[in-house]
């Protein structure tokens, strides 16, 4: 699988394939199906499927911290589109440059010379290019002209409403995991890698392991039992702060867990944190004491969550549930692997 960072980046290898463009922000079941229909005709063609996405997202540039959070950062995108049947990704960073193609100009450059797409899927309402002409209507109609298909993404519904990334933030905003696991079709996660901090848990007794976020608006916020993930697969009942920690302060959003009945050292791996219920929301206590008593209070709650759902088969409860499959993702850019984690990912 390759992931290509920016149009400089493609190559004639690259080029011959069926693609759709999008944001494919939390590569829920909506964009699954769409993948799906990517995929039966790259088959047909025998050419590579390919993900075309903007980094940052488009609302992200023109709306800023506006813009609603992101239920997946870029790694983690490609991840999952790529256990989906993407065989590229082409990134293309959403910049001034970029804005102001005209909708012409966009298929020129980035489907027609860059990719030179045999087919494209994308949603019926689709709007790109400065001079608002880029829709549905001129890929069609370029797309007759040049030789390539058009054909409109296929609407896919649970419990009789479409599927949207905007759902699934509002169920998470609410501590709705299960449903939003229904939306995803797998459990919702946040991943990192544990950095040192100030190890201000370790003076009151509640060691944790920190995990810095993207400077990003949140899409969980508050304190949460969780199920928290190590590189070697094992998962441990948690308690996790999302945040940027009121108390002590913070700058930056941080990712605090506290794993239970848990005691070694964690610094460098990589994280897994599957969120399972909320237990409340961010508060700032008058001093560490406070906050220490309120941290009990936290894991006393999440002991108890975790002891009424032992045995049962749940999504907001993935202790059951499989870890994606792991395969080699070669980046066709001077960008390495880290660069996608934190450049806007």
């Amino acid at each position: 699988m390759r992931v290509i960072r920016g149009l400089h980046n493609l190559k004639a290898a690259h080029r011959g394939c069926v693609a759709t463009i999008g944001n494919f922000d939390g590569v829920h079941r909506g964009h699954q199906a769409i993948l799906q229909q990517c995929r039966e005709h790259a088959a047909r063609w025998s050419v590579p499927l390919t993900v075309v996405v903007f980094e940052p997202q488009p609302r992200e540039f023109f709306a800023g911290e506006q813009a609603p959070p992101r239920l997946t950062r870029l790694r983690e995108k490609v991840r999952l589109l790529r256990d989906f049947g993407a065989e590229q990704v082409l990134v293309l960073p959403f910049n001034d440059a970029l804005r102001s193609l005209t909708g012409r100009e966009f298929i020129d450059q980035v489907l027609i010379d860059g990719l030179g797409v045999k087919h494209l899927v994308v949603g019926d309402d689709f709007r790109f290019g400065c001079d608002r002409r880029g829709d549905f209507a001129l890929l069609a109609e370029v797309g007759l002209e040049q030789g390539f298909g058009v054909e409109h993404t296929r609407t896919f519904t649970v419990d009789d409403e479409r599927v949207s990334s905007s759902r699934v933030r509002t169920l998470l905003a609410s501590g709705n995991f299960s449903a939003a696991a229904r939306l995803l079709g797998r459990a919702y996660s946040l991943h990192g890698r544990v950095v040192r901090d100030q190890q201000l848990g370790r003076t009151i007794g509640v060691p944790t392991a920190n995990l810095p976020l993207m400077p990003q608006p949140l899409t969980l916020r508050g304190v949460f039992a969780v199920v928290a993930e190590l590189e070697d697969g094992q998962r441990y009942p948690a308690v996790a702060n999302v945040g940027f920690r009121p108390t002590v302060g913070s700058e930056r959003p941080t990712l605090e867990v506290h794993l239970l009945d848990f005691n070694a050292d964690l610094y460098g791996q990589r994280m897994t944190v599957f969120p399972c219920a909320r237990l409340r929301g961010e508060v700032k206590f008058d001093g560490l004491e406070a906050l220490k008593a309120q941290i009990e209070r936290d894991q006393a709650r999440a002991r108890h969550y975790f002891a009424a759902m032992e045995g049962k088969q749940d999504y907001s409860l993935p202790l059951a549930s499989a870890p994606l499959g792991r395969d080699t993702i070669s980046y066709d850019s001077s960008s390495a692997d880290d660069a996608v984690d934190t450049d806007n990912g």
